[in-house]
């Protein structure tokens, strides 16, 4: 597997690209915001790219599009302190492939970032319980207006009888 890092502090980068290659995986590369990362991706070609949301300049949020754009084969995890649904949500809407929180042991890490190898999304513990509920929600309130758009058609309908005897 091979992964580039988007962080904007050089302390996390150095550590987590040391903690990675000292389990097994190659880190190709790193960038400090998201435009960065856009360019870095082109040309380095990874895997997975850990990236932060909150950076100087162009976040990690602003940089999923473009990269899945160009590159939909890319997996893209966020690794971030933010916890709340909205940076959830949002990241998951533009294409990211899972949501770690930095309060993570190194081994949770490595082993959630090895759930991307099997074709699992890597969601730090309690996010994937408040992404299904808010997917409920959103059907929940979809299904209503489905159901009377589908009586109103239905009361619009013309009888065959009537149709015939055009």
């Amino acid at each position: 597997m091979k992964v580039m890092l988007v962080d904007d502090h050089p302390l996390f980068l150095e550590g987590i690209k040391n903690l990675l290659e000292t389990h097994g995986i190659e880190v190709v590369g790193t960038a400090g915001n998201g435009s960065q990362a856009v360019g870095r991706a082109r040309a380095l070609k990874p895997d997975v790219i850990l990236m932060d949301i909150e950076m100087p300049g162009s976040g990690g949020l602003d940089a999923i599009r473009p990269i899945k754009k160009e590159m939909p084969e890319v997996k893209i995890v966020m690794l971030t302190s933010f916890d709340d649904d909205e940076n959830l949500f949002e990241a998951v809407k533009r294409g990211a492939s899972g949501y770690l929180l930095k309060n993570l042991n190194a081994g949770e890490l490595i082993a959630l970032l090895h759930t991307l190898e099997q074709g699992e999304a890597p969601l730090s513990p309690g996010l994937a319980a408040r992404l299904l509920t808010e997917f409920a929600c959103q059907a929940a309130e979809k299904e209503p207006e489905s159901s009377a758009n589908r009586e109103a058609a239905a009361g619009r309908e013309e009888p065959a009888d009537k149709l015939t005897a055009r």
